[in-house]
């Protein structure tokens, strides 16, 4: 039996636990409205971000120097990979001109920076970025840095910028040490132990304020940059690259990323004509030396003629006047063409090394043919050098010539291998924070933690939740099963206030809480029956499991069936059955059992219940135990009795306090009150030991405050009323403290 009632209690009930969501709907409610107020304070105080973008196209080109190298041209030129480009875009190459040009390695900001001075009062600062100064807006007021180089041992360290009518002073923000003092609206310029500083600010109008201003290193100003700056290729192997920049400042941001791509285009365009440049300075350096070589050349050829006349030059000269203007065309050619892949390549690259080898072929066939031209007679031999060195001059000189120009054609054209495809524009619209997902998000999140709150919140409530519990392991019979009665949550506040409670039983008598509470007067009918008197005993492991609700509630449902009913508080400690009543607490109990003056028919006092009396606790007595140990006690209860049907004794908390047990012994029929998801299985144990202990029989227990959609929800109460049950729990369940 155990076996199975194990199994089949081991499962999740889905239905309490759904049910125990809808009960904390105040909780998961309040953070739902948490959530979106911390949505709203962020949205506040969160300044907009926009973004724009550009293109760049990366197109395979040949330099300029293909005409000149020939088949070698395709060997050497590559394309261009995506991911080259994307490294110069980010490179200190590209940014960092654009940092010098436009000054962004000067950071300036407002002092108002905390989360409340931008909720409560947030200001319009505006930074203006030029190739020759900033500009800081704010609001109304304005000034001007032209000029603002530091120390190298303050870059990337914060500054205060103090204005004061026509001066101003830049402070040490950490050690509050005042660094430089100068006029506004002239260039200013202060030597320290650390370095010299040049400032130049100037202002339309005097100033009064403080400002936070930085000058920030190229690595502090390239962080700055690229922590919102990313270029990507579009697809693969596209040659498109994609580039984007974030900011506050949407004109900023727009100015940015356009002298990015400027820069870009510069340095490709440099980079492309570099072979072009290096070209003309070679032959900058070799036309006036070879024109020298060439006039020279002539005029001993002039002289050597004037001298001999004229000598008849064989055809085996001619071939050999003919081999040696080739090789010495061929060998400037090469040294032209060393001379421009210089600009590209070391000397130990396979390009420049080729190169020379072929130099030195040329070389070695000049030799060779010098050695032969030294065989002929001397007179023909001197004619031939002197023919040759004007015709290999005038040649060389021809072709260089014609290379110098066309080289200076080809820089003047020079496009480079990028273009923009597009520019950046100004934005329209932030990019974040996005309003609308921000506040969806923020419900989703807050109902996600209410509910986990919720969740934890029922998992940590493992106190009794199933009236079978109660009678499996204590063997003991749950006489009802009170459910949560909605109507009572107006109790809390009038217990705070002190005042008068309302009686529900007669506030709202077909409550279900009520219902449930008639369904025991046949239980407790036959327990009297049996017992030694008409005293009914209520008690409980601890405070706040409702006894005070349920003793008051049934003395009136027995008192409505005509029954005559006295109930006393005998809590004189914390009692307040007198506030269900609407009486003054004194005289009472206490005051009975002090010897004092005062009868029974002093402290007895009526209700607007007919057949219902009432006697309260008196004064708070110092010693509450022993009056409740004495003969009086005792005597007044046997004589009170014959004269009701029934006696209700509402007790302080049997584990809290003695006073329980000490009365349990006088009473007919004891009951224990246990708080559904509060009392815990081990305190009613506890308490069932404490009365075993003194020899008195617990006749049961009463479930109070069960929770809707639970498994001991309205037990008694349909198991009496049947149809009707099922009706009235379909009301809201609010959590009351009974």
């Amino acid at each position: 039996m155990n076996e199975k009632n194990s199994l089949t209690e081991d499962p999740i009930d889905l239905k309490e636990l759904f049910f125990s969501l809808i009960a904390q709907w105040k909780l998961i409610a309040l953070c739902v409205i948490l959530s979106v107020v911390c949505a709203l304070l962020y949205l506040r105080t969160t300044p907009d971000t926009y973004s724009v973008d550009a293109l760049v196209q990366v197109e395979e080109s040949k330099g300029t120097s293909a005409a000149l190298l020939g088949d070698l041209s395709s060997m050497i030129e590559q394309k261009q990979p995506a991911q080259a480009e994307i490294e110069l875009l980010k490179s200190r190459l590209v940014l960092g001109s654009v940092i010098k040009n436009l000054n962004l390695d000067v950071k300036i900001s407002g002092t108002e920076n905390r989360f409340f001075d931008r909720l409560l009062s947030p200001h319009d600062y505006q930074t203006n970025y030029q190739a020759k100064s900033v500009i800081f807006q704010d609001d109304a007021k304005s000034f001007e840095v032209r000029k603002f180089e530091v120390p190298a041992y303050y870059l990337d360290k914060n500054l205060l910028l103090n204005f004061d009518a026509n001066k101003f002073t830049l402070t040490d923000k950490k050690t509050k040490q005042i660094l430089f003092s100068a006029p506004t609206n002239q260039e200013s310029q202060y030597a320290s132990a650390h370095g010299t500083w040049k400032v130049a600010i100037h202002t339309p109008d005097p100033l009064k304020g403080t400002y936070n201003i930085q000058k920030m290193s190229l690595p502090g100003a390239m962080l700055a940059i690229t922590k919102n700056y990313s270029v990507a290729e579009k697809g693969k192997l596209t040659g498109i690259l994609g580039l984007n920049y974030q900011g506050q400042d949407k004109e900023h941001i727009t100015k940015v990323l356009n002298s990015i791509l400027v820069a870009y285009s510069q340095q490709n365009i440099e980079r492309r004509s570099a072979e072009t440049a290096q070209t003309l300075k070679f032959l900058d350096e070799q036309l006036p030396e070879l024109k020298q070589q060439l006039d020279l050349a002539e005029r001993e050829f002039n002289t050597f003629r004037q001298q001999y006349n004229t000598v008849d030059v064989t055809k085996e000269s001619e071939l050999y006047l003919t081999q040696s203007i080739t090789l010495e065309t061929q060998k400037s050619q090469l040294q032209q063409q060393q001379a421009e892949m210089a600009a590209k390549y070391t000397n130990e690259h396979p390009v420049m090394q080729q190169m020379n080898a072929q130099l030195g072929a040329i070389n070695k066939k000049i030799g060779e043919l010098n050695e032969t031209l030294k065989q002929l007679p001397d007179l023909q031999r001197r004619y031939l050098q002197l023919y040759r060195e004007v015709e290999v001059k005038t040649q060389l000189y021809t072709a260089l010539l014609n290379s110098y120009q066309q080289l200076r054609i080809a820089k003047a054209g020079e496009i480079g291998n990028v273009r923009v495809v597009d520019t950046a524009v100004l934005p329209i619209e932030p990019i974040k924070p996005k309003e609308l997902i921000v506040l969806a998000l923020s419900l989703f999140a807050g109902g996600f933690l209410g509910t986990l709150v919720a969740l934890v919140r029922n998992m940590m409530r493992s106190g009794i939740k199933d009236s079978s519990q109660i009678e499996n392991e204590l063997d003991l019979p749950v006489y009802a099963t009170v459910p949560h009665s909605p109507i009572q949550e107006s109790r809390i506040k009038l217990l705070k206030k002190k005042k008068h409670i309302p009686i529900l039983a007669i506030k709202n008598g077909d409550d279900i809480a009520i219902e449930s509470l008639r369904s025991m007067r046949t239980a407790i009918h036959f327990a009297m029956s049996q017992a030694k008197n008409n005293i009914i005993m209520i008690s409980g492991p601890a405070p706040e499991v409702g006894k005070s609700f349920i003793s008051t509630n049934l003395a009136t449902i027995l008192a409505q069936s005509n029954k005559r009913v006295l109930i006393i508080d005998g809590d004189m400690r914390r009692g307040y059955l007198h506030r269900y009543f609407n009486h003054d607490n004194q005289p009472g109990l206490a005051e009975y059992l002090n010897n004092t003056q005062q009868s029974l028919e002093n402290i007895i006092k009526p209700t607007e219940v007919h057949n219902l009396e009432v006697m309260t606790r008196g004064k708070s007595p110092v010693n509450p135990s022993e009056l409740l140990s004495s003969a009086k006690f005792a005597a007044m209860l046997e004589q009170l009795s014959p004269n009701y049907d029934h006696i209700i004794i509402d007790t302080p908390p049997v584990l809290a306090v003695t006073d329980g047990i000490i009365i349990s012994q006088y009473a007919g029929v004891n009951l224990v009150i246990a708080r559904y998801a509060k009392s815990q299985m081990k305190e009613l144990e506890l308490t069932l030991n404490r009365f075993e202990q003194a020899n008195v029989k617990v006749n049961g227990f009463i479930l109070n405050n069960i929770q809707r959609g639970t498994r001991g929800y309205g037990y008694g109460y349909n198991y009496a009323y049947g149809y009707k049950a099922s009706k009235d729990k379909d009301k809201t369940d609010l959590v009351h403290l009974n």
